[in-house]
């Protein structure tokens, strides 16, 4: 009997054991996944609908609508196994299941997009560098070797934006058309569009959404590019495949994605001055005469907006705060490229991320020259800079880009190029008089400040990597100075400008030659967390990372 009741006793304490084992492992897990949630500020996102004729408000719930239909598509492209794991996820109602839910939902799949892609439910492999452009199985080198003894044809489609490549048959690679590969979502997409365009009384928006209709039937997004250039009109959707970012493995092909908004005249009007002046600017960068474009395209619209909905890639992780589009380099020779800022977005990041950043990270002689007008302005420059210096080039005899000369490093110099040029052009118009004195210390300071916001995002991801770029390479000329008592960092005024134009120059002659290796050798030498970038960076645990954005109104529309 005693042995009997000592067996149960011990195996009572076993069972007991492992059940708090398991209860603090679980414990830890909600804890976790909590921590991260929270490292996005909930913040409601609305605009104002009471000027829209009610035709346009029509035409504005069929838009979220189909924004929704880019949710989906956009997981297909993440990686092949993301729509049955989102099911998955869907079906557990397990207080982990429901934050592991939350957090796929935010980052629009299992790797967390700020803890260098890291995944976060067991199970999934590494994020995968093709995404679910090509095979998973698929090399660098196989896929240069078939594209290699293609037609030039069917080489620019198996580099291209719109074509995913699969394996037939016999296992060979081949370019599937998007309007093929995601035809089941394209279709109602497109037919959400046309009905859309039926209602509103705008030509340039009717225009616009006929054209992205039909592109997303015929795969060719010319013309509704073109016309999405010339897009005059209340709404202001941008809808489609666009950046580049997830095909880790080249840069070539496209994610969809979807930014409903509305524009907001008053702030349009302030800014659209800029415009005037690029052509200007384009004549005066830093580099030699021949890698500068005598003849930008002819459009250069600038619009300021509010957004309503986001869907597709712009939902995932980091919310965007302004973009520059199309990237299709004909349009851009053609037409320019518009610039988007996104106004409401950018003031909630702002509060809630970077005013706190300063007060950890910038010096307090230098605190109070943080605003909101220089750091939106520059947002703005960054955006104008991505359409001046070098695309199109001539390598070897054959015309290429600079997108495809970068490979996998191009989001990321492309980025950096964007923000420091940003300010070179900024000082340019600020010492033309064209842009007030008084932003000039506060926009070097303010841009201090939102390098850590950008590197707190990982130095995998291309921003957080064109930002440790920048500012690595700013700080060893002197431009930013840490101080070893405070852990903080101020601009030195002295240096900052001369660096500004240094780096701005080394990049885009980097672009122009189309120097793959000159690239990778910059990357090496400055892609770093230094330590006390690190010290700083490691204050800031409870200072939110970006913002999670509801959208209350989207909900109202439907």
């Amino acid at each position: 009997m005693k042995i009997l009741i000592t067996g149960l006793v011990l195996l009572a304490a076993v069972t007991f054991t492992a059940g708090c084992k398991k209860s603090e492992m679980e414990t830890k897990k909600l804890s976790n996944l909590e921590a991260k949630i929270n490292r996005f500020a909930p913040v409601e996102i609305t605009a104002d609908v009471s000027k829209l004729s009610d035709g346009d408000r029509k035409a504005l719930a069929k838009l979220l609508e189909a924004s929704k239909i880019i949710d989906k598509i956009y997981l297909r492209q993440v990686w092949s196994g993301n729509e049955a794991l989102q099911q998955k996820l869907e079906a557990d109602a397990t207080p982990e299941g429901l934050l592991r839910l939350k957090y796929f939902k935010l980052n629009m799949g299992p790797w967390s997009t700020v803890d260098h892609e890291d995944a976060f439910i067991d199970g999934v492999p590494k994020r995968p560098a093709v995404a679910n452009y090509y095979p998973e199985d698929m090399t660098k080198e196989e896929f240069n070797a078939w594209a290699e003894k293609l037609p030039e044809a069917e080489k620019q489609k198996a580099t291209g934006f719109f074509y995913t490549v699969r394996r037939d048959a016999d296992r060979k690679l081949k370019a599937v058309p998007y309007n093929e590969e995601y035809k089941d979502l394209l279709e109602p997409a497109a037919k959400l569009l046309n009905e859309a365009a039926a209602l509103t009384t705008n030509s340039s928006l009717k225009a616009f959404l006929t054209k992205r209709a039909d592109a997303f039937l015929s795969n060719d997004y010319y013309a509704s590019d073109i016309a999405w250039m010339d897009l005059d009109s209340p709404i202001e959707p941008t809808i489609g495949p666009y950046e580049v970012y997830m095909d880790d493995l080249f840069n070539y092909k496209a994610a969809f994605e979807a930014f409903i908004t509305l524009r907001n005249d008053e702030e349009t009007n302030k800014l659209a001055m800029f415009a005037k002046q690029l052509q200007d600017v384009e004549n005066n960068l830093p580099i030699l005469p021949k890698y500068r474009n005598p003849k930008l395209g002819a459009s250069a619209p600038i619009r300021v907006v509010d957004e309503v909905l986001v869907g597709g890639e712009s939902r995932a992780g980091v919310q965007t705060a302004a973009f520059n589009l199309p990237n299709d380099e004909r349009v851009t020779r053609e037409k320019g490229s518009k610039r988007v800022m996104l106004r409401n977005v950018t003031e909630a990041k702002f509060q809630k991320a970077l005013v706190p950043i300063a007060k950890i990270a910038v010096d307090s002689s230098q605190q109070s020259m943080i605003a909101f007008e220089p750091f939106f302005t520059h947002i703005l420059a960054h955006e104008l800079m991505h359409g001046l210096g070098p695309h199109t080039l001539t390598i070897d005899g054959k015309q290429t880009t600079v997108r495809q000369q970068m490979k996998e490093l191009g989001s990321a110099l492309e980025e950096a190029k964007a923000d420091i040029s940003g300010l070179f052009a900024l000082q340019y118009l600020i010492d033309r008089g064209v842009v007030p004195k008084s932003m000039e210390e506060p926009m070097y300071v303010t841009y201090l400040a939102s390098a850590f916001r950008s590197i707190r995002f990982g130095i995998s991801d291309a921003h957080g990597k064109g930002m440790a770029l920048q500012f690595n390479y700013l700080a060893d000329l002197g431009a930013f100075e840490h101080s070893a008592a405070t852990g903080r960092f101020k601009v030195n005024f002295a240096k900052i400008k001369d660096a500004t134009q240094r780096l701005t120059a080394h990049i885009m002659t980097i672009q122009a030659e189309g120097s793959y290796e000159k690239a990778k050798a910059l990357f090496d030498q400055y892609v770093m967390m230094k330590p006390e970038m690190k010290a700083a960076i490691d204050k800031m645990t409870d200072i939110p990372t970006d913002i999670a954005p509801s959208f209350p109104l989207a909900d109202q529309l439907k």
